[in-house]
């Protein structure tokens, strides 16, 4: 027979003991007590060590100390164990609903002194806010009880065990436990006590729960107030001070909804918060009231008779050095960094979060979809095979996770959809949630993506569906057949409003083309947007061997079994700063949309219920990136939904510069999530005059020569560039290379552009296949002319008979130097390329490369599928700041469309080029990095690149695109870059 803890280790049971119903997270005067703080702390490596340390009078003097709430991963820099992650494996045999032998179990005690008065109180209760992942209670000795389900809150009765005076509270925590199989989520593994613990002294006469419902409808707010209490706490009084409200109920029968003339309603963008309070004689509960109404008509999802779409983050807890332990002031700045980017709307992927942050919520303003703690992905390993979503003996666990995760969180107005969880198969346990909440709450729809049939579930959701599946599921009448749907199935799945549960994979450099995804939704209402994975990458710090900080992921912690970088997808880095990515998302889904025609503009509200009164207009027109003028653009208030036609200022066109209008939405006011002037929304407009390009001086009377010579500010030595403006210089070669993406480098997703791509297998191996990494020169011929010089190269690689041909001229031009390459490619290449480029290598000497200003689309990074957020004009930078610092070191730092590059060394310029445009009036890109992009296609990690003794310019004259396909679709194939033939053209100057 197995030993007692194995079979309560491995018992789905999902509590037992004096576990009390769930019930709302409410803020009430009732007494409490914080027990946050140290605990004593012993880790034992199995879950069968004695329980010895539960006795009253147990010595734990040789313990270590321990806070709490924290994981214990996290603590004592690997005394107790390090994190674990994984995406879909589970870290432990797969063999329901048991658990190994070698299972970590932490053992907690502290002391705590019962507050004077409080025997006078009818319950003394113990609240566990989130521990991971099953849990024992003993409190004086006395065994309480246990619970599972590590984010959902549980309470313990514990009135019989607590005395006067001191007290020893004294919890066991398993890191595996049967609850392991059901919280497989994509995130690290990190047992221990991660949430608030508190004592609770629940008054006589007290208020065990309340549910405010607020519904508006055209200026009118319906109060539905349920109240779940003993007789004797009635009369219960229902105030709303602002509004005037003060209801009076004797008796539990006399509670009753009741309407309420001149309210303001509660939305994402206008987060409208009313002060309740909830009263008996002994017990006050405070809320903050909403008033929305949600529902679901036709194939619309409708908050206040309003269309919402979805501009969406999902979000995980996670910080870098406490893991999921919440901190309010982090949460609080995470939401305003959210607003700030024009996000709107929260899927808390995929468990309840703090308490607190749904406070948050509701108060700064965002949609949220409150996802249940819930996930068994890794039985897809066994095609679904003991998937506990549809066993009978896992029903209870599932129903008690759905119920403390809609009782706890039932109040906030922010929560518009529930969510039954991620990942987990589908079956009859899903489908008696979804049965159990739609009894429960009548109003809020309910969410499961596994439903693909939408068998139980309101919203037809999918993740990672391709621009072109995603059209067709908002093409009234498409028979396109929908995945795991019959022909019926699919009919009813188009009856019901969409959403993208997960889009736009944010891993690494990317995800491109979220301006396709963003136009289908204002051309198909049945679209509601969607939740990009993910908000933060969850790189925990830790130290290189040499003391080096980094960010650790998946196999930094000698994990058996990980997923790799996978856990660093966000658009957030670990150290909370934006990458492009982030700022392409709120550029593309900006709530003020600028439609340029003729001598006007068309000014668009696409906001759900706020109007533009918050905002004004301004305007700035700049000649090749300089200021010239600047001003307010009169626009009238526009109303969600509307549009008005607003005349363009009068610009200034220069012939002989670039000229350029910009048109910024900004805030009016500060407001809690940004300040006075805060760009919401922006737009440009050419109004340069048409310039002739240069032609090139044709040039003739070339005799073969051994090439060393000088032209203008360039010195050659048997027909190769060896110094620049007296600098040492090293090319032009021809660069082919990435240093591949995570997008490149992903398998996944729909191959959009299938004659130059193989499924399954990634760009990145089919470019080591081909050699674009390792690539060498033949030199072909060697010619000169009277101010010129003319190389022919062939490049191509070891193992293989593809190979590019490579014309470089040099000239004097109207006194300047003039570069002019010729790139083209045999026949025989079957892939796409990463970048068509020429690449120069500035060794560092006196004075090193550490800068450049350039004129062109900036600030930040640019890809052929990632431009919206780039904007013409000047810019500058060093050359650190040029690259972001992804976990995974991968192609970084490309700047499209350059016109002027001035590279700088401790603040003077000391080379200057001018792109001149191709026969197609395409311009070139740059890169300037400190690293070769085999040099960084090589580390793992940041640290792990090389020291550096030059900097690299690549200039490129065609990159690919970013996609998706770390776990997503590939590369639109208008942004894929197949071999083709190209011209870069540039005239070089000394600084």
């Amino acid at each position: 027979m197995p030993s007692e803890p194995s079979s309560y280790v491995s018992d789905p049971t999902p509590g037992r003991g004096a576990l009390r119903p769930a019930r709302s997270w409410l803020h009430s005067d009732a007494p409490s007590l914080s027990l946050n703080g140290s605990w004593r702390f012993r880790l034992a490596p199995t879950a069968s060590a004695p329980e010895d340390f539960t006795a009253d009078a147990f010595d734990d003097g040789g313990w270590d100390s321990i806070p709490v709430p924290s994981h214990w991963v996290l603590q004592g820099d690997g005394e107790h164990g390090r994190p674990i992650y994984t995406n879909v494996q589970f870290p432990f045999p797969i063999d329901p609903p048991h658990v190994p032998d070698e299972n970590p179990t932490g053992d907690y005690r502290r002391h705590f002194d019962l507050p004077a008065g409080w025997s006078e109180a009818e319950r003394v209760v113990l609240r566990f806010d989130g521990v991971e992942s099953l849990f024992k209670l003993w409190v004086n000795g006395d065994e309480i009880g246990s619970a599972a389900g590590s984010r959902l809150a549980h309470e313990f009765d514990v009135t019989s065990s607590v005395r006067p005076g001191d007290n020893v509270v004294a919890v066991r925590v398993h890191q595996w436990s049967a609850a392991s199989y059901l919280e497989d989520q994509d995130q690290w593994w990190l047992p221990g006590i991660f949430r608030d613990v508190t004592l609770i002294a629940r008054p006589a006469g007290g208020i065990e729960d309340v549910w405010v419902r607020a519904g508006f409808d055209e200026g009118r707010g319906r109060v539905e107030v349920e109240v779940t209490a003993d007789a004797a706490a009635f009369p219960v009084t229902l105030r709303l001070p602002e509004l005037g409200v003060e209801r009076v109920w004797s008796t539990a029968p006399d509670v009753a909804a009741f309407d309420i003339d001149g309210v303001e309603p509660w939305s994402a963008e206008q987060p409208r918060l009313y002060d309740a309070t909830v009263s008996s004689a002994t017990e006050t509960v405070s809320l903050r009231v909403g008033f929305r109404t949600v529902e679901i008509r036709g194939d619309r999802f409708l908050v206040n008779g309003r269309r919402v779409v979805f501009h969406g983050m999902n979000r995980h807890e996670a910080h870098p050095e406490r893991g999921r332990v919440f901190d309010e002031e982090h949460a609080r700045a995470d939401l305003a960094r959210m607003k700030r980017f024009n996000v709107n709307a929260i899927r808390t992927s995929h468990y309840p979060p703090h308490p607190r942050l749904l406070d948050l919520a509701d108060e700064l303003g965002f949609w949220v979809v409150l996802e249940c703690d819930l996930e068994t992905h890794g039985f897809d390993k066994l095609d679904w095979v003991g998937n506990p979503s549809d066993d009978p003996v896992w029903r209870e666990a599932y129903l008690d996770r759905i119920r403390r995760t809609v009782e706890r969180d039932k109040n906030h107005p922010s929560v518009v959809i529930w969510s039954l969880g991620n990942e987990a198969g589908t079956g009859s346990n899903l489908a008696a949630m979804s049965a159990w909440v739609h009894a429960r709450d009548a109003e809020r729809p309910v969410h499961y993506e596994g439903d693909h049939a939408g068998e139980y579930t309101d919203v037809y959701s999918r993740m990672y569906a391709s621009v072109l599946e995603t059209e067709q599921i908002g093409t009234d009448g498409s028979r396109a057949p929908l995945m795991n749907c019959t022909p019926a199935q699919g009919a009813r799945q188009r009856t019901k409003p969409f959403l993208l549960c997960e889009y736009a994979h944010a891993m690494g450099n990317g995800p491109g083309a979220l301006d396709r995804y963003e136009d289908l939704v204002h051309r198909y209402p049945r679209l509601h947007g969607g939740f990009v994975w993910e908000w933060r990458d969850h790189g925990i710090l830790t130290t290189a061997p040499d003391g080096t900080p980094y960010y650790a992921y998946g196999g930094d912690f000698g994990e058996v079994v990980h997923d790799g970088n996978f856990v660093m997808d966000g658009l957030l880095l670990s150290n909370d700063v934006p990458t492009p990515g982030l700022h392409e998302y709120k550029a593309v889904v900006q709530p003020v949309r600028f439609a340029f025609d003729g001598d006007d503009v068309v000014v668009t509200n696409l906001r759900h219920s706020a109007d533009t009164s918050d905002l004004r207009f301004r305007w700035r027109v700049e000649h090749d990136g300089t200021l010239v003028d600047s001003g307010d653009m009169k626009v009238s208030v526009v109303a969600a939904g509307d549009c008005e036609r607003v005349p363009l200022p009068s610009v200034p066109v220069a012939p002989d510069a670039e000229t350029w209008l910009t048109i910024d939405a900004v805030l009016a006011a500060d407001t809690a999530w940004a300040g006075e002037g805060h760009v919401v929304a922006t737009a440009q407009l050419d109004r340069s005059a048409p310039r002739a390009v240069p032609v090139a001086r044709p040039v003739t009377d070339w005799t073969p020569s051994g090439g060393t010579l000088t032209l203008g500010v360039a010195e050659f030595v048997d027909g190769s560039l060896v110094r620049l403006a007296g600098r040492a210089v090293a090319g032009p070669r021809l660069e082919l290379f990435r240093a591949p993406t995570d997008n490149d480098e992903g398998t996944s997703g729909e191959v959009e552009d299938s004659d130059a791509s193989i499924a399954g297998v990634s760009h990145a191996e089919l470019w080591r296949r081909d050699g674009l990494d390792r690539l060498t020169t033949r030199r072909l011929s060697v010619e000169r002319a009277p101010d010129a010089l003319r190389t022919v190269s062939k490049v191509s690689a070891a193992h293989s008979a593809l190979s590019v041909t490579v014309e470089t001229l040099w000239s004097l031009q109207d006194g300047e130097l003039e570069l002019r390459v010729e790139i083209q490619p045999s026949a025989g290449w079957r892939t796409v390329w990463p970048r068509i480029g020429i690449r120069f290598d500035l060794p560092d000497g006196a004075a090193p490369v550490d800068g450049a200003e350039w004129f062109g689309l900036g600030p930040h990074e640019s890809y052929p599928d990632s431009l919206r957020a780039a904007r013409t004009g000047r810019f500058s930078s060093t050359v650190r700041d040029l690259s972001v610092e992804y976990a995974r070191p991968q192609e970084t730092g490309h700047r499209s469309q350059v016109r002027e590059l001035a590279l700088t060394s401790a603040g003077s310029k000391v080379l200057r080029i001018v792109t001149l445009p191709d026969t197609r009036g395409r311009r070139p890109g740059f890169t300037l990095g400190r690293h070769t992009p085999q040099d960084i296609a090589q580390a793992r990690h940041p640290f792990e690149l090389p020291e550096s003794t030059s900097s690299h310019l690549i200039v490129d004259a065609a990159q690919h695109g970013l996609g998706s396909r770390a776990c997503g679709p590939d590369v639109w194939p208008e942004f894929a870059l197949r071999p083709e033939s190209r011209t870069i053209r540039l005239r070089i100057t000394a600084g």
